[in-house]
């Protein structure tokens, strides 16, 4: 099934490759001899669906989850299902995806206003005169 990021975002299964491996954590003797851990790996080269902006985010964001041939490797081992597993890698790369699409505000340069500048220097001169006045007598 292909994962639904937006309605004009459609990631197909194509750009997906499963692998289900062996497990640690909670099962007992299940863990030994079922693989329900999933390993999802997502085909970024080859994706056509993400802009191109919101890719290059991605990579950046991915981490270290990005591999050698520029794929993105998510493993969930939590559950003790291999669909609940599956869901939850599929998930995990759907928030990574949806956080990649944000497009970060550009910072405009401002200057600051004179009244600002007046107020930090009246603050200072307050500040200097406060700590002037706490100071004893001075012999000279």
């Amino acid at each position: 099934m292909p994962l639904v990021i937006t309605p004009d975002i459609v990631v197909p299964d194509e750009e997906f490759e499963w692998k289900f491996i062996r497990a640690s954590g909670p099962g007992g003797q299940n863990v030994n001899k079922v693989s329900s851990a999933a390993q999802l790996r997502f085909m970024l080269p080859a994706n056509t669906s993400l802009p191109a902006a919101a890719r290059h985010r991605l990579r950046r964001l991915a981490g270290q989850r990005l591999v050698d041939d520029g794929s993105i490797l998510i493993t969930a081992r939590s559950e003790r299902s291999q669909d609940q597993n599956r869901r939850e890698a599929l998930g995990r790369l759907e928030s990574l995806i949806r956080q990649a699409l944000i497009e970060p505000k550009i910072r405009k340069k401002t200057r600051p206003t004179r009244a600002s500048k007046e107020r930090r220097i009246d603050s200072k001169k307050r500040r200097g005169t406060t700590k002037q006045q706490r100071q004893g007598p001075r012999w000279e």
